[in-house]
Order: structure tokens, then C-alpha cells, then sequence
């Protein structure tokens, strides 16, 4: 997987990713594959986030998303 930590539009539906926008193109998630939390490195002041890993088009991303209200999505990495 290559690392990419780029700040992304996810659309979400029952707090979920419904279609990621990356690069000015939109990747419809097809599937989730695993889901899992992460505490985040609290000591550098992160916040908790969500984790997934979709398949959105021909793309398999790893999503994160910080926790609480106005939690921002990003791109943590793609498969190669």
C-alpha cells in the first residue's frame, strides 16, 4: 500500500462511506472491507478516528475519519 495522508470528500450515509472524491473524481464504495478504531496518537494532540478499508471503483483505500462532530476524512493509503 502506498501512503498518501491527503485530506478527501467522503459522502456517508448511516455513518458510513458511500463515495469518495479524490483527485477530482468520484470512486463510488462498492464494499466495505474492515472497519476498526484507533485511538490516535494523543501525545501530538490527534484526535480518535474511524478506520476503513474500502473498494471504491477500482481503488482499494484506506479511509480515516476523526471522531466527534465535524471529524475530517482523509486518505491514509492505497493498495498498489
Amino acid at each position: 500500500m502506498k501512503a498518501y495522508q491527503t485530506e478527501v470528500h467522503v459522502d456517508v450515509r448511516e455513518a458510513r462511506p458511500t463515495r469518495l472524491i479524490w483527485q477530482g473524481q468520484a470512486y463510488p464504495v462498492r464494499a466495505v472491507l474492515d472497519e476498526w478504531q484507533y485511538g490516535g496518537r494523543w501525545w501530538l494532540g490527534e484526535r480518535p478516528r474511524t478506520c476503513y478499508l474500502v473498494q471504491a471503483g477500482p481503488l482499494t483505500a484506506e479511509l480515516h475519519r476523526e471522531d466527534g462532530e465535524g471529524g475530517r476524512w482523509w486518505l491514509a493509503r492505497l493498495q498498489d
